[in-house]
């Protein structure tokens, strides 16, 4: 029986790596015009893969914008294969609604060109998430590619199977269980080209379940190969009983699909047996991954809610500026960038992105929050506090603001002139000329007083309240105590001599101690991997001499904490027992009143080189399993990977150590009680402990190399090149801001995910003063002073994004379902509309919604299912 080979041109390329985006741009302009020669000169050079990323076009037109045309002629003659992906993502530490907008401006972009690959082609990303066939079907896609993270103990050996999620989505995969390079460079030297020829085929014969198999012929950074030709006649003259001809991956997925009995699997694809996954690369450059986590949380949870309240207002929804945000940061999703595993060069470069993303998305927030209260119909020179709440239902906790004004005391009055109590905990002067450089300009140098107040209101659901600052005779000021317990509406809580807490849970009657514990351990490892060093010793805080002082008043209550934990400088010092040098450990809590959560930000300021830093979060739950989220929805996880027994028998790539991803929480839990981390930074867990009953948080790595050879729990070859990276040592400040929760019942019936999503979604406050640096004209019409766009009528579902569609018709609300089992999302939508209807994640209509009296409607949603419903206004 003959075999066929489909031999599938392409480029795998890594925008950057330990080159930087500008050096490889220089390469592509090269290795484009090649290509684009080769598919218009060549009738018998059929197709040519661009690596499934429409940043490959933009870069390039960047630079030669007079060939669009021709691209496009390439693209919709089917030769030139383009998309889906705007940047090839990360799938383990970005957020799902990051993922979506890949897809959604890639397919997007490649509308300009023709038909896009309706493939999710992912070639090196180090693993897999196991929403991603729900989040393909979300865009039509039904097929997938991918190399890392399979092994047989997911329940095939065969390199073709479906793919499902717990919903019900699938994908029919096809793997590269050999990479995506095989087929480089081929030679035309008949004995070399069968020796690497023999080697492969004896691997894609036995694991293929068709009798068509795939060779990939490219590689990072690698131009086209021009005499493929010769190389595919010297095969057939090595192997006449195969059939060996140019294709594109569609033609292989055309003969799959014919194939019966192929296995369904679920799950996340993380087994680094026979490729590497890196399971600890989760907090290399823990800077540029808590910026990461901070931004996309920023964007999805402020600033579109925000844009489309601001849009059913009657202003402009700025999609091209927000979408120039999206792109800022995907271009750092590419596995290689957000897994920093690059040099540093590239890292400051990545940097800066983000640098530009966040700034572009709070000057865009303060620009909507300024625009609507401009248009509220009172006095122009009265001054303002607006509060927000991006959450779809009605809060009140307690708030912080501040005001900014020359008023010596005021008083704060809601639309009916109701007072509100507050108190101030801070005041300070600010320079005129930084409120506005004109007052300056007329002589005017008297300064303004820049309060810091705290109180408590009821804010409606996805909306806002308007609040006026009148003059008062006076006014409560600092009224915070300084107390050695804390004591709130759940929690009692105390610092120990260490440093580390003690909290008492009211509602539990238990308590957890050691909270916070410092582990300093050696890192041997490189970028991707963390190692250990043989014959190490553990450096715990727990005989260090902290500072500490605690303070509370009606609304939020502090600690602040402080000590060096002496440690060894560097791995000399390590294997010597040297504690020659030390990290400076700030800790700031915040603890509301009335909230069960205790807010975590950590400051380490560290001159030591070689190690790894982590925080302990003890639970006393003894336990099997962890909780943590993935994209929409969550995943339960051994604390102990079962494979740790064989992996050294089995001789795999790397050792499958029980380190993984979360994205916003992961929580241990019994039937009677549960502890829960909440993160906006840092997205690395382990569970630890003789009994795993504590959550180990890490806060940083700091390593001196991309990569390394012969690591302890990665045996052989470096992973990338061998290159120093000093700044990965992280000298310096290490920022981490993640909260500890606890429940009654288990993590998933405490609906943990909507207290992240809580915790994510701070209110936000702006204070509108008859004076500002940057001068707007007034608006011709009104704004109510207090507004609310829906609200959300269940407890279970959580909110994912509100944003304005793409087609500019109306309000996307996204929500997916963390429970156990099926749930009915109830909204009631508040302002004007014309139709609800259900969209796909690229938000095609699906179907009609009905809504009842009051607007209200409903929409069944599977375990760990996002649904995206479209209100047309």
């Amino acid at each position: 029986m003959k075999k066929y080979v489909h031999i599938v041109p392409h480029m795998h390329w890594d925008r950057e790596w330990y080159f930087s985006a500008e050096e490889s741009r220089i390469l592509l302009v090269n290795n484009m015009e090649e290509i684009l020669d080769m598919l218009e000169t060549n009738p018998d050079y059929p197709h040519y893969v661009l690596d499934g990323q429409t940043v490959v076009l933009e870069d390039y037109l960047a630079v030669k914008p007079e060939y669009k045309k021709r691209i496009q002629k390439l693209v919709q003659q089917g030769k030139l294969i383009i998309g889906p992906w705007y940047t090839q993502t990360d799938e383990m530490v970005v957020g799902g609604e990051s993922i979506v907008r890949n897809l959604l401006y890639g397919l997007k972009d490649c509308e300009e060109f023709g038909e896009p690959m309706k493939i999710g082609y992912l070639p090196d990303s180090f693993g897999q998430s196991s929403q991603l066939p729900q989040l393909l079907n979300g865009f039509g896609i039904q097929r997938a590619i991918f190399w890392r993270g399979i092994s047989e103990r997911h329940g095939t050996d065969q390199t073709e199977f479906y793919w499902a999620s717990d919903e019900g989505s699938r994908v029919l995969v096809q793997v590269f269980p050999l990479g995506y390079a095989i087929g480089k460079y081929l030679p035309t030297d008949e004995a070399k080209l069968k020796k690497r020829m023999d080697t492969y085929f004896s691997v894609l014969d036995r694991r293929a379940t068709t009798d068509h198999i795939i060779i990939p012929n490219g590689h990072d950074q690698m131009p086209i190969q021009k005499n493929i030709f010769d190389v595919i006649e010297v095969l057939r003259k090595l192997y006449p009983e195969r059939i060996f001809f140019l294709s594109r991956y569609e033609h292989i997925f055309d003969e799959l699909e014919k194939q019966e009995g192929l296995a369904t699997i679920k799950g996340e694809f993380l087994d680094g047996k026979y490729m590497r996954v890196h399971r600890s690369i989760y907090s290399t450059r823990m800077d540029i991954k808590a910026a990461n986590t901070r931004i996309e949380n920023k964007i999805t949870n402020i600033l579109e809610p925000l844009a489309s309240i601001a849009s059913t207002l009657g202003f402009a929804y700025h999609h091209k500026l927000i979408e120039l945000i999206w792109k800022e940061m995907m271009k750092n999703h590419a596995h290689d960038s957000i897994g920093c595993c690059c040099s540093d060069k590239v890292h400051r470069d990545i940097m800066s992105r983000f640098f530009i993303a966040e700034e572009k998305a709070d000057q865009l927030i303060s620009f909507y929050m300024r625009k609507i209260a401009d248009a509220m119909p009172c006095d122009q020179s009265l001054d303002k506090l607006v509060v927000y709440n991006f959450l779809p239902y009605e809060r009140n906790e307690p708030i912080q603001a501040e005001i900014t004004t020359k008023i010596a005391n005021f008083k704060l009055v809601d639309e009916n002139e109701n007072e509100i109590d507050f108190e101030v905990v801070k005041k300070e002067t600010i320079d005129p000329g930084l409120v506005d450089r004109q007052i300056v300009h007329y002589g005017n140098y008297d300064p303004f007083v820049r309060y810091t107040i705290q109180f408590q209101d009821d804010i409606p659901a996805m909306g806002y309240r308007a609040y006026f600052i009148k003059e008062a005779d006076t006014m409560i000021k600092n009224v915070s105590e300084e107390v050695n317990q804390i004591d709130t509406e759940f929690y009692s809580l105390t610092v120990n001599e260490n440093g580390t807490l003690k909290i008492y849970d009211k509602t539990l009657q238990r308590t957890f101690d050691n909270v916070l514990l410092i582990e300093d351990m050696a890192d041997d490892g490189d970028e991707y991997d963390y190692s250990p060093l043989l014959n190490d010793f553990i450096v715990l805080s727990d005989d260090v001499k902290a500072q500490y002082s605690m303070r509370q008043n009606q609304y939020f209550a502090y600690v602040d904490i402080h000590y060096q934990l002496p440690v060894p400088a560097n791995i000399e010092s390590r294997k010597a027992k040297r504690r020659d040098s030390f990290i400076d450990v700030n800790i700031q809590l915040t603890v509301p009143m009335n909230k069960p959560i205790i807010d975590v930000k950590m400051d380490i300021e560290n001159i030591a080189k070689d190690h790894r830093v982590r925080a302990y979060i003890p639970t006393g739950i003894s336990s099997t399993y962890a909780i943590a989220d993935n994209q929409f929805g969550n995943i339960k996880r051994r604390v102990v990977d079962p494979a740790i027994e064989v992996w050294e028998t089995e001789n795999w790539d790397e050792r499958p150590d029980s380190i993984y991803p979360m994205l916003s929480y992961v929580g241990l839990s019994n039937e009677h009680y549960g502890v829960a981390v909440l993160t906006n930074s840092t997205r690395e867990y382990e569970i630890v402990g003789e009994h795993y009953d504590t959550i180990a948080v890490t806060l940083f790595r700091s390593i001196g190399y991309l990569g390394k050879e012969d690591i302890v729990r990665r045996p052989g070859r470096p992973s990338g090149i061998k290159m120093e990276t000093p700044d990965s040592q992280m000298i310096g400040s290490n920022k981490v801001h993640f909260a500890i929760t606890t429940h009654q019942g288990t993590t998933v019936q405490a609906n943990v995910a909507k207290r992240a999503k809580e915790f994510l979604t701070p209110l936000y406050t702006y204070n509108k003063m008859p004076y500002d640096a940057m001068k707007m004209n007034n608006v011709d019409f009104h704004v109510p002073y207090q507004y609310s766009l829906f609200e959300q009528k269940d407890p279970y579902i959580v909110l994912s994004a509100v944003k304005r569609s793409e087609d500019d018709s109306g309000i996307i609300v996204r929500f997916y379902n963390p429970s156990e089992a099926e749930k009915k999302a109830i909204f009631q939508w508040k302002g004007p509309l014309t139709q609800i209807q259900k969209t796909n994640l690229n938000e095609k209509i699906i179907a009609s919604i009905a809504y009842h009296p009051h607007k209200e409607f409903e929409v069944n949603v599977k375990r760990n299912q996002v649904q995206t419903v479209l209100v047309q206004l």
